[in-house]
């Protein structure tokens, strides 16, 4: 199984028109759709979809990997999380999705004075088991 990206990044109009239950969901119902296509493939072992805000894009993203949610694909610290509401919640509040500060960019010299000042917040991500053991797993749906 290969990793897929996807991303939700409505126009203004778009993403007032959208409530936190709606689509969380539909996250929900995209994780359910999933685990059934991938138990109807065949696949034996781990596959992990996965939901995270992506501020400096002003996008809310989701992927599919065959993966551990310890392992998922990021270059940077990342927590995996039960709590789809509250990241499809700053996503929908962004008030300026897509913009970042110069200052807020970061880059390679930036990140090691960032590792002598203090830790690095990791980003949350919403990670729902769909292999085909999916759902035998405590606190993963």
């Amino acid at each position: 199984m290969e990793t897929n990206t996807w991303l939700l990044g409505p126009d203004e109009e778009g993403r007032a028109s959208l409530t936190v239950t709606e689509v969380v969901a539909a996250f929900h119902r995209t994780a359910a759709a999933l685990r059934g296509r991938v138990r109807a493939m065949g696949h034996r072992g781990v596959a992990t979809f996965y939901v995270w805000h992506d501020a400096q894009a002003g996008q809310l993203r989701c992927s599919t990997g065959s993966v551990p949610p310890d392992a998922l694909p990021f270059g940077g610290l990342y927590a995996a999380s039960d709590d789809l509401d509250a990241i499809v919640a700053e996503f929908l509040t962004d008030e300026s999705p897509g913009f970042v500060l110069w200052s807020d960019l970061e880059d390679v010299e930036n990140q090691t004075e960032q590792a002598e000042t203090g830790p690095e917040i990791p980003l949350r991500v919403w990670v729902s088991d769909v292999g085909d053991e999916a759902g035998t797993r405590p606190g993963r749906r």
